[in-house]
């Protein structure tokens, strides 16, 4: 409802401009103060006051006169307070909205036809998945999740690193080394017990003469050549690696969780030659230079070269990248990256080079964020001194679950709660405090990670904004253990308190929060609304008794909280956050 009452403010707007012969740029649609009971508001005076030589208070009143609500949809009535123009819905908008938010889809908008493929995390499988990477799988999959919601078909997809030097390394201390050279490993999982060989290999090059460190880089450096070469062998001696090690971190990342559609290896695009068909491409582009023993594109909004074709015949990342991201031109719509903010000058080249190609990469965006960090300091997966994010969740959870105990030491004496619901909701709060308080930061921002922040019921965090679901449930099983139904019909005009409009407005602007979203690729905008959403329903709570109502208004406020439920459920689910039944 809120999407179309915004269209139909803006055909208002636009037309009461037309009238007074005003131009039209920015209509200023926005949204009011608290305290003004409008769904939005225009401060478009304000840009009009040099060309129409008034102050913007008078010409906010021209705009409104200009204005008959009748002729627009859901439009109840146009006020002013001083520069702004306020719209105010009719009251069909109420009962339309909280009849639209019973169904368990709110908030899903009709399909686009367009397909959408997001890449995300695609982080070296060298090893476990470490928290400073963190963001890129939660804000990914938060992204895809709304993309989705957005009405879009999405795949989402592994970019699997599995042609590097570091896999070569990687591949050569696997077979070289055996496990009486290696540490215990620091979990029962297959990555960390690979991981091993991997710090191994690396600490055994720093140390080791000239003459076994020339000897060991001529091996890995063969391993290189025969992938490059479409070496079966040395492509199996490599995956045997890689997949080992993938499958731990897939394990790892499921428990954010983070899914993927498809793992898309680097190999595929050397194997199928389109890599070698791409060099033969670039050479031949006017950019294309040969100098300090490379191939190289010399591009000229960046001072640096972009290097596509090593002197001993071996491609780099980025070539194989280019070839990877024409495949993706040819399958889909829209392509959608989530980067670290290091890779931002390797994605402005690669952006280059496929406009030199003749692609259109206006379909094309990358999401850029910066780094997770933990008041405990630096991580490094080569030095095996970071913090792994199996040890954070852990930890989330086992804090969730003394929070939970601490605050609900009553129902346990009162067996409400078993130790499967205990842990249920642990699980549910722990992994979403951590989800929540990274997606819900813009990710160009910079992280601390603070537990006291992102288990705090009380402030806005996961924990506040899951209550209100679990709340909310309660509600509704109270009702109906006594007998009460939601009503399949109801007249909005029982929902009349500040706090109930001001909680429907809230329900209304759901599917519009998700449209912005996916527009701007933005996640954290459906975190600021959960906020806001929590705020007003707990302010409902507080002033709007449901189950002690007279049967009427009871009835009302049952549909109300069913269609809060449903929201909530529904934004959280587009974050990737759990809402739990109760807590």
């Amino acid at each position: 409802m809120f999407r179309e009452f915004r269209a139909s403010v803006a055909d208002a707007l636009e037309d009461a401009l037309a009238t007074l012969d005003l131009p039209v740029d920015d209509l200023g649609i926005e949204r009011p103060p608290e305290d003004v009971p409008a769904v939005v508001a225009s401060s478009v005076a304000y840009r009009l006051a040099e060309a129409a030589g008034a102050p913007p208070p008078k010409i906010a009143a021209d705009i409104a006169a200009a204005i008959d609500p009748a002729e627009y949809a859901h439009l109840g009535s146009v006020e002013t307070q001083g520069p702004y123009v306020n719209f105010l819905p009719e009251e069909t908008y109420f009962e339309k909205t909280l009849e639209a938010a019973q169904d368990d889809e709110y908030g899903h908008l009709p399909a686009t036809g367009d397909s959408v493929v997001v890449e995300h995390t695609s982080a070296n499988p060298t090893g476990p998945v470490h928290v400073g990477r963190a963001r890129n799988p939660i804000v990914g999959d938060s992204l895809a999740r709304v993309l989705e919601y957005a009405g879009n078909d999405v795949e989402v997809h592994y970019y699997v690193n599995d042609a590097g030097r570091q896999l070569a390394l990687f591949t050569w201390a696997y077979e070289t080394f055996s496990e009486d050279d290696l540490p215990e490993p620091e979990r029962d999982s297959l990555e960390y017990e690979m991981v091993r060989y991997y710090r191994k290999g690396n600490s055994y090059l720093e140390d080791a003469d000239a003459a076994d460190s020339e000897a060991a880089e001529a091996e890995i450096q063969a391993i290189l050549q025969g992938l490059e070469n479409g070496d079966e062998d040395t492509y199996e001696r490599v995956s045997e690696v890689v997949d080992t090690v993938l499958g731990g971190m897939r394990d790892t990342l499921q428990r954010l969780p983070a899914a993927f559609d498809q793992f898309i290896k680097e190999t595929r695009f050397m194997r199928d030659g389109s890599t070698d068909a791409l060099v033969d491409r670039l050479q031949a582009l006017d950019a294309a230079v040969y100098e300090a023993d490379a191939w190289q594109l010399d591009l000229p909004d960046f001072e640096k070269n972009l290097v596509f074709l090593r002197s001993d015949g071996t491609s780099l990342y980025t070539t194989r990248d280019l070839a990877h991201h024409e495949w993706k031109f040819e399958h889909y719509d829209r392509a959608v990256t989530v980067l670290g903010e290091d890779h931002k000058l390797q994605a402005d080249q690669l952006s280059a080079t496929l406009d030199l190609l003749d692609h259109d990469t206006d379909c094309l965006d990358q999401v850029f964020y910066s780094w997770v960090n933990l008041p405990e300091g630096g991580m490094s997966t080569r030095e095996g001194t970071g913090i792994d994010l199996d040890d954070l969740l852990d930890e989330a959870i086992d804090r969730a679950r003394e929070e939970v105990e601490d605050r609900l030491d009553d129902r346990l004496r009162d067996d409400d709660l078993t130790e499967d619901d205990l842990d249920r909701i642990a699980h549910q709060v722990g992994i979403g405090a951590v989800r929540f308080d990274i997606v819900a930061k813009q990710p160009t921002k910079g992280i601390t990670f603070e537990w006291d922040r992102a288990l705090d019921f009380e402030a806005q965090s996961a924990p506040y904004v899951q209550y209100v679901h679990a709340r909310c449930c309660g509600i509704l099983d109270e009702a109906s253990e006594a007998g009460h139904a939601v009503p399949d019909s109801i007249d909005a005009g029982l929902l009349s308190a500040p706090e109930e409009r001001d909680l429907l407005r809230e329900i209304a602007r759901f599917p519009a929060v998700i449209e912005q979203a996916a527009d701007e690729l933005r996640p954290h905008v459906v975190a600021t609304y959960t906020r806001a959403f929590a705020e007003a329903f707990n302010a409902f709570y507080r002033e709007c008794p449901v189950l002690t109502a007279d049967e009427e208004r009871r009835e009302a406020r049952l549909a109300l909280v069913a269609a809060s439920r449903t929201t909530i459920a529904n934004a959280l689910d587009a974050l990737g956050v759990a809402a739990p039944d109760s807590m």
